[in-house]
């Protein structure tokens, strides 16, 4: 569970959308390659105009073997934008790629997960890079105990009171990338609210505490049974910063 930390920000322009900065710019067409399906190192899934921003080393089959994770980043400079609206100018839309890639009996390694939208692709220049570890609102990916934790920070510095950071836990499992748990921190600075969802999937099992700015005390806890369905994969949940958990 994540704790407030109290900061001061300078916000700006709050009656310019984050949305009304996006149609000024001239976001390029992506076209995502097919990452090979094996490679010797995990640098050789690397295609040519990106680069690997993280690697992530851990067994995520149960093969006792070490897999890996990967986040590539395109590199491509038409993705540099000018930008003569509110945020940094230029802009980098360029997006990400999360991989996963299994040890192989042969060695090297055989690629399982390609995703492309997990990881939104900036398009909005008044919003901080979602994995940014320095962001106030610091995202990341971490991979534990065969779980990847993939989180996503949100912050605006027009265009919006929200702030806050979602995270999602998956696990290989059925043959697939499964979403077992789910946490959000969500606060809204005109308000001075604070609500926190904490997810188990596989307990179906959902906790939501609302609290405020000006307290100090634990806030008002609700528990939630959520209805048994069949858990989410990774390439079901889309745009991680747009995706809605059940409300039970």
């Amino acid at each position: 569970m994540w704790r407030l930390m109290v900061v001061v920000v300078a916000v700006i322009a709050w009656d310019a959308t984050p949305e009304a900065a996006r149609a000024e710019l001239e976001i390029p067409p992506v076209t995502y390659p097919q990452l090979a399906g094996h490679a010797v190192s995990s640098e050789e899934f690397v295609p040519a105009g990106w680069r690997l921003e993280t690697e992530l080393t851990g067994d995520m089959n149960g093969d006792g073997e070490p897999d890996v994770v990967l986040v590539l980043e395109q590199t491509d400079s038409r993705n540099v934008v000018p930008n003569d609206a509110l945020g940094p100018n230029p802009f980098d839309t360029n997006p990400r790629i999360l991989a996963v890639a299994f040890a192989a009996v042969a060695g090297g390694f055989d690629l399982a997960l390609e995703n492309h939208t997990l990881i939104p692709r900036p398009e909005y220049p008044t919003l901080e890079d979602p994995l940014d570890p320095e962001s106030v609102q610091p995202g990341g990916v971490e991979l534990e105990s065969g779980v990847m934790r993939v989180t996503l920070g949100r912050f605006s510095s027009a265009g919006g009171w929200g702030m806050g950071r979602t995270a999602y836990a998956f696990r290989f499992q059925n043959g697939r990338f499964e979403l077992i748990g789910y946490d959000s921190f969500d606060v809204r600075r005109n308000l001075g609210t604070i609500e926190e969802i904490s997810i188990n999937f596989s307990s179906r099992r959902m906790k939501t505490t609302r609290s405020s700015i000006e307290t100090d005390g634990p806030g008002k806890v609700k528990w939630t049974d959520l209805p048994r369905q069949p858990l989410l994969t990774i390439d079901e949940i889309g745009n991680g910063l747009e995706f809605q958990p059940p409300s039970g």
